[in-house]
């Protein structure tokens, strides 16, 4: 795909929906599916709401992916409209925007990671070195980094890098052995791997997802946990752990606070366990395998571990259970609306443990920027990727803020990355 250039002209301009902000959905009336998504739904989940495990039968509901239906639109709110600004990916599973406006992309399964230019034309940066890459990081955080990290399933490399490199300089750098393959990022069940390094460049934090559903056994020793390391791979410490798969993890601009977005667990029924958005505790725990928001037990492990029931933390953003929310980051440009400013948008992939099909679109997390705390609650922003609940047409997964502010994210179904823009309209 080097050299290639994109032409947006061909391209239907997908715009905003002209519908108000709706009151905020709690209860069972948050508990829904894909029928009730539209930009500017309002859901607030809570421990409080959930039912018994079980209430209703574990679903395989394995969606469909269909090429792009004609006439199938997305949907985003007044205001804002969006655009695919690229095709033919495969599998592009994580974004990350370079100091000068590059967009980094990796495609997981073609073990290989391209770079989009702002005029559009795409390069292959590296295809060496990698096995089922995902997360990356620039190192050292800032404006002039010298290296791009990657975390591939079974360890964390890093290759030589100045600001706008088109192709990596020099070959991939395994780190310390405890990091590279067979060490502690061993592959097998979930294997994608976040990185992310703390704003004063000191301490870098890789998550790694369990390798089973619901298991305690030896198999999960150093899994579903959110580790923290020296930059260079040494000096490992469990910053977290208790979480099943925190997919990606994030910094919020300005602090040091640690956030994910994590997979809980399945086969519990359609609206058990929720997954969550939430900043991470310092040494915390958050109940897996044994417990779930807060001391709810696990009935496959009842009995187990009550020691630990009142230290399992609740998260700080319920979502609506089986969404699969995959990636996330805070949004830092100035083209949205001075309220979006520090929100967080995340990409939720979609359900397969679900009846009534959910997720399959991008959600925004707001903060109450008085006491700069999340409320509890998330709207939805970017919908309209389901047909209906056999097919879908795409599953986001990889999601970043642009230079000029737009909001950029792919989606894996059918290979194509999309840019939501605010024009006021």
């Amino acid at each position: 795909m080097a050299g290639l250039f994109l032409c947006l002209l061909a391209l239907p301009l997908l715009v905003s929906d002209a519908a108000e902000t709706q009151p905020l959905r709690t209860g069972n009336a948050a508990l829904g599916d894909w029928t009730s998504d539209a930009p500017g739904v309002r859901r607030k989940i809570v421990a409080a709401d959930l039912p018994p495990p079980n209430q209703t039968k574990s679903a395989e509901n394995d969606p469909h992916v269909v090429r792009r239906p004609p006439g199938a639109q997305l949907h985003v709110p007044p205001g804002f409209q969006i655009d695919q600004i690229a095709s033919g990916l495969r599998n592009p599973r994580f974004l990350l925007t370079a100091p000068n406006g590059d967009i980094f992309i990796t495609e997981s399964r073609a073990n290989k990671i391209e770079v989009m230019h702002p005029d559009g034309k795409i390069d292959l940066f590296a295809d060496s070195g990698m096995n089922q890459p995902f997360g990356l990081a620039f190192y050292p955080p800032g404006n002039d980094p010298q290296f791009l990290y990657v975390a591939n399933t079974d360890g964390v490399i890093r290759f030589p890098y100045r600001n706008g490199d088109a192709r990596a300089r020099g070959p991939a750098e395994n780190l310390s052995a405890e990091l590279s393959g067979g060490g502690l990022l061993h592959g097998g069940g979930h294997w994608t791997r976040d990185i992310v390094f703390s704003p004063d460049g000191k301490k870098m934090y890789v998550s790694i997802g369990s390798r089973s559903n619901d298991s305690d056994d030896a198999a999960e020793a150093d899994r579903a946990r959110i580790f923290e390391f020296n930059p260079d791979g040494t000096g490992r410490k469990v910053f977290a752990w208790g979480i099943r798969n925190a997919v990606g993890i994030a910094i919020r601009p300005g602090t040091n606070e640690l956030w994910m977005s994590t997979n809980e667990r399945d086969e519990l029924g359609d609206n058990l366990v929720p997954d969550y958005i939430s900043h991470v505790e310092p040494g915390g725990f958050y109940g897996w395998p044994w417990f779930y928001m807060g001391g709810n037990q696990d009935p496959r492990h009842r009995g187990a571990h009550p020691e630990l029931a009142s230290k399992a933390l609740v998260p700080d953003v319920l979502l609506e259970s089986h969404s699969a929310s995959l990636n996330l980051c805070f949004y830092t440009g100035d083209q949205f609306p001075a309220e979006y400013r520090g929100d967080i948008f995340a990409a939720f992939h979609g359900s397969w443990n679900r009846a009534r099909r959910t997720g399959y679109k991008i959600v925004r997390v707001p903060f109450d920027h008085a006491t700069g705390k999340v409320r509890g609650e998330y709207d939805d922003f970017v919908t309209g990727f389901v047909v209906n609940n056999e097919s879908v047409w795409g599953r986001p997964v990889g999601i970043t803020v642009a230079k000029d502010g737009s909001l950029i994210f792919s989606e894996d179904g059918n290979g194509t990355l999309w840019r939501v823009k605010y024009s006021g309209d």
